[in-house]
């Protein structure tokens, strides 16, 4: 039997998950994370605020999705589709407290392949380092 490569599942397709610690409070990483200037971090600018379970949104850029679940101060999961891709994805961006801050946790799946794999890790670690600059200004 062949081994599965890292980040191919059986179910979900290629996956990817990128986190990172920040020192702020959980509540002021995820307040940022769902306004209007940390969802165009993550997402794109032009989503209406605040969420809530059930919306569709289009980006400025054309990016659809519709938000699955909820929870504050906990996490968010919605399909994720740019223009270019005929499907969509799922994202979900997950917050946790940490012993020196709050962890923020990126996860995609049902991504394509490994290509799309690398590029969404990239994406997501340029969307951190965005989201980190943003909150130190704050």
């Amino acid at each position: 039997m062949s081994e599965t490569p890292v980040g191919k599942t059986r179910d979900a397709g290629w996956q990817i998950g990128v986190s990172r610690t920040l020192p702020v409070d959980l509540h002021t990483l995820w307040d940022h994370l769902i306004s209007s200037e940390g969802l165009e971090v993550w997402l794109g600018a032009g989503i209406e605020t605040p969420l809530v379970k059930g919306q569709r949104f289009e980006t400025e850029d054309g990016l659809v999705g519709e938000i699955r679940s909820l929870r504050p101060q906990d996490r968010v999961r919605l399909t994720w589709q740019p223009p270019d891709r005929p499907d969509s994805a799922t994202v979900q961006v997950a917050v946790t407290t940490a012993k020196t801050g709050s962890t923020v946790r990126f996860h995609a799946e049902r991504l394509y392949d490994q290509d799309e794999r690398e590029a969404m890790r990239t994406h997501f670690r340029s969307v951190i380092d965005a989201l980190a600059a943003q909150l130190q200004s704050l």
